[in-house]
């Protein structure tokens, strides 16, 4: 058999998804709701494989090493495409050279919340609270270099304004912690804190994506607010290792924008406070080139340093 004729064939047998993350989180969610989608177009089985760890660099170099025969693929956030290699001096794999892009499937908004009794009730008054009070408005984060982390200093920078970074472990203790007025801001997923926020024990201040919530549509973004310069997008692509066959990354591709049009698993990604996408792979480059410049930028503006 000839290797275009390989190609042709291809899949003759399962593919394995690797998501550096562990099982039950909003990537695997879109992994295995995707994962069988993508497997009964295929006609294989699209295997989940998490392999979380050293903020999602294990998966993601898996993925980096692995034979470049469209068997073995990634879905992660864009932690793994432009997070980790804009704020990681040394990094096992070079995504803009390891990694070949197919499409970015799904966007999960964040959005900036305080406690429901906090005396704020919009952007612009908290802004000028944190002028009066350099360092002194207190916001959750997961780490440095973590979503919350940047998408707090973007905050901070477009609003021209000092915040105080708190480290949680995770959401379920940011979320109690703005709840009981601990920390004074928390910006996490929509998906995370719209309960809270629908139960009246959290108040949403913007959207810090590009684009409104369909959980939240009433609130605004922090672009709409004037200030687009805090616009922090949190989204979910899948890729392959560089040097794999174009005709498997394009086959990839289509069958991957006809997964995303289907009405139910929009509706189950909304559901889950993820707003469906179906960008290609040159746009997606694109994002990636222009995310890491982005972040390095802010990184060296906000002193932000990772091993």
């Amino acid at each position: 058999m000839t290797t275009a004729q390989a190609q042709e064939a291809w899949p003759t047998k399962p593919i394995r998804l690797v998501v550096p993350f562990p099982p039950g989180g909003g990537t695997d969610l879109v992994a295995r709701a995707l994962g069988q989608k993508l497997g009964e177009r295929l006609k294989q089985p699209v295997v989940i494989d998490n392999r979380p760890g050293a903020s999602t660099i294990i998966g993601t170099d898996a993925v980096a090493k692995a034979a470049p025969d469209g068997y073995t693929l990634l879905l992660s956030g864009s932690t793994s495409f432009t997070v980790n290699p804009a704020l990681r001096a040394k990094l096992p794999y070079e995504p803009m050279r390891d990694l070949a892009p197919i499409a970015i499937v799904a966007r999960t908004p964040l959005v900036l919340v305080v406690a429901q009794n906090a005396p704020w009730k919009t952007v612009d008054q908290l802004v000028a609270a944190a002028k009066a009070k350099p360092q002194g408005i207190r916001y959750a984060t997961f780490g440095t270099g973590s979503g919350p982390h940047l998408a707090g200093e973007l905050f901070a920078l477009a609003a021209g304004i000092k915040l105080q970074d708190i480290p949680y472990k995770g959401s379920a203790q940011s979320t109690l912690a703005a709840i009981s007025g601990e920390i004074d801001i928390d910006i996490d997923t929509v998906a995370t804190v719209a309960p809270h926020i629908q139960a009246g024990k959290l108040r949403a201040l913007g959207i810090v994506g590009a684009s409104r919530s369909s959980l939240l549509p009433d609130v605004k973004t922090l672009a709409e607010q004037k200030l687009p310069d805090a616009t922090f997008d949190a989204w979910y692509g899948f890729a392959a290792p560089a040097k794999t066959p174009a005709p498997v990354v394009e086959r990839l591709a289509r069958e991957l924008t006809a997964v995303m049009a289907d009405p139910a698993l929009q509706a189950q990604l909304k559901a889950q406070g993820m707003e469906p996408a179906a960008i290609g792979a040159a746009a997606f480059r694109s994002q990636m080139e222009s995310e890491i410049a982005r972040y390095r930028a802010l990184a060296h503006r906000a002193g932000i340093a990772m091993e």
